[in-house]
């Protein structure tokens, strides 16, 4: 049997960054764009090649329009409530 790259948690939370960039209505161009990064530094966060330093994430979700503080909330209660 194959092991797991990623835990549950860290799939869903990859999924929990695209979905914020696509709600506020961002290609993955166009947030690198904000975030003065190469397009590629998204696609590797959002495909799991990469993980996201704690300040990397709070600037993604400033980009998005949010904080990271009510992200991780949000992500918390939502992956808690779906996996009780």
């Amino acid at each position: 049997m194959k092991q797991k790259l990623w835990s549950d948690r860290e799939e869903a939370l990859r999924n929990e960054l695209k979905a914020m960039r696509k709600n506020a209505g961002l290609s993955q161009s166009e947030l690198a764009l904000k975030l003065e990064k190469p397009q590629s530094f998204v696609s590797k966060y959002e495909s799991g090649e990469r993980q996201l330093k704690i300040l990397e994430l709070e600037q993604v979700c400033f980009a998005c329009g949010t904080s990271a503080h009510a992200f991780l909330k949000d992500f918390s209660e939502q992956y808690l409530e779906k996996n009780a």
